[in-house]
């Protein structure tokens, strides 16, 4: 069996029609899976897909919709054990010819939160990546993984424990014990 042509994943801007969506799908497999996973960090990665469309906004700007699909193994954050997550989430990304990055370090969240300057070309491969990473788990637990207390301290001096750092933890070891004196 033949090996499959590699998905398109670059557009010239300048070739996408203005009146009819333009489809796709990416599904990398072998070694590029394993490559995207070495970049982000992960274990590993499965069923790969990013597929959609992308279609014209008004005259000069263009928007990306789709569908990310794909297994991620990454591993545990307490005993480093492999975690697997099936991760299934939309795509919506807006490419502004006319783009202006927010100045003040405040600013208010708008709709236009997933844009990105328009170039002449639209990198479908850089929309997977950026969207893979902002999906992934922040901290992938296995399951019955339980994060112990660990207590050190010098010979002879005692060690603070977590119930020590809580600040108001002292507060209710007072009011416990005005309250008994009250009783008395």
């Amino acid at each position: 069996m033949p090996a499959s042509e590699p998905a398109k994943t670059i557009y010239a801007v300048a070739e996408l029609p203005q009146n009819k969506a333009v489809s796709f799908k990416i599904v990398p497999e072998g070694d590029a899976l394993k490559t995207l996973a070495d970049e982000l960090g992960i274990l590993d990665l499965r069923k790969l897909r990013f597929e959609g469309e992308i279609k014209a906004r008004g005259k000069r700007d263009w928007v990306v919709k789709g569908q990310l699909g794909v297994t991620v193994v990454q591993a545990c954050v307490v005993t480093l054990d492999p975690v697997t997550t099936r991760i299934d989430a939309p795509v919506e990304r807006l490419f502004l010819a006319n783009y202006a990055a927010p100045t003040e370090e405040e600013y208010e969240v708008t709709d236009e939160d997933s844009a990105d300057p328009l170039g002449d070309t639209i990198d479908l491969s850089e929309v997977l990546i950026e969207e893979l990473g902002l999906n992934l788990p922040l901290y992938p637990r296995a399951d019955g993984a339980n994060l112990s207390e660990s207590v050190f301290s010098e010979p002879g001096i005692a060690p603070m424990r977590d119930e020590d750092a809580r600040p108001f933890a002292g507060l209710a070891g007072l009011r416990d014990q005005l309250a008994q004196k009250d009783e008395k």
